[in-house]
């Protein structure tokens, strides 16, 4: 009997290790070449579609930072804000787009949108008392740990539903623009890209007056501040909450999300 369970503590050691070994993974040593990228916003960022076995694969160039602060391989779901729950999202296949398009670079997300999170907990000492987190506090921490490695590239914002009430969404264009601003002061970069994404577009969940306020304040923003960009939702579909967009959705937008940012980053260059 002793032998039997020796032999099973060093069988399950054995593959705990190969585990480890496969899940491990490295990055590039000059920071110069390996590209950040923080995810924000509540759950249309953090993604709830269907994790299929293709959204399992991983890929060399993509890495995310998990929720012990370790860089390991980005397999869907990459957030981790409501285990569980979190599914595809939208940051992964802007990743390996993005990685695609620059050789030789390693892209780095760093994973920190939270489910029902209202854009005033995005503030310092915002507190989100659902998932008892600190968004914004603990999206500057995890950024700040990540850019020891990498050079931050650009912000990745995709929130508002949370924000469609009367007396939030008259204060929503002040809001958004103030975190952009705390965005590129935390991290001493006046010049850091901020791309904003549309909310669902659902037409079994017509917007009202508060949505649609909600939704200018984001197509808008381009015309108010520099180095920003705005993607559209035309045409995606829900995964039948009427709230959340389905996995092939969530691909798409991380697409769209991509070619924003490629836009964004010739005015940068120039």
């Amino acid at each position: 009997m002793l032998i039997n369970r020796i032999l099973l503590l060093v069988t399950c050691c054995f593959f705990a290790f190969k585990i480890s070994q496969a899940q491990s993974v490295e990055f590039p040593r000059d920071p110069t070449r390996f590209h950040l990228f923080l995810l924000a916003g509540q759950s249309n960022m953090a993604g709830r579609g269907k994790v299929s076995e293709s959204d399992r694969k991983m890929d060399p160039h993509v890495l995310t930072l998990n929720k012990k602060g370790k860089w390991v391989a980005a397999v869907d779901p990459i957030h981790f804000d409501k285990p569980g729950i979190a599914g595809v999202g939208l940051g992964k296949t802007f990743a390996k787009a993005y990685a695609a398009s620059h050789p030789g670079i390693t892209v780095g997300l760093i994973p920190c949108a939270v489910g029902g999170s209202p854009i005033s907990s995005w503030e310092p000492g915002g507190y989100h008392p659902s998932t008892k987190t600190h968004p914004y506090d603990t999206a500057i921490e995890r950024t700040h740990l990540a850019m020891k490695e990498g050079t931050l590239k650009g912000v990745l914002w995709h929130q508002g539903e949370s924000d469609c009430k009367a007396e939030l969404s008259v204060v929503y264009k002040e809001k958004l623009h103030r975190l952009i601003e705390r965005f590129r002061t935390n991290f001493n970069d006046e010049k850091l890209p901020f791309i904003a994404g549309q909310m669902g577009q659902f037409k079994e969940r017509p917007w009202n007056a508060d949505k649609k306020r909600v939704n200018s304040v984001h197509e808008t923003l381009p015309y108010h501040i520099r180095l920003t960009g705005f993607v559209n939702s035309n045409g995606l579909t829900h995964k039948g909450d009427k709230i959340h967009f389905n996995s092939e959705s969530y691909r798409d937008l991380g697409r769209r999300y991509h070619a924003a940012f490629e836009a964004i980053h010739l005015k940068v260059r120039n």
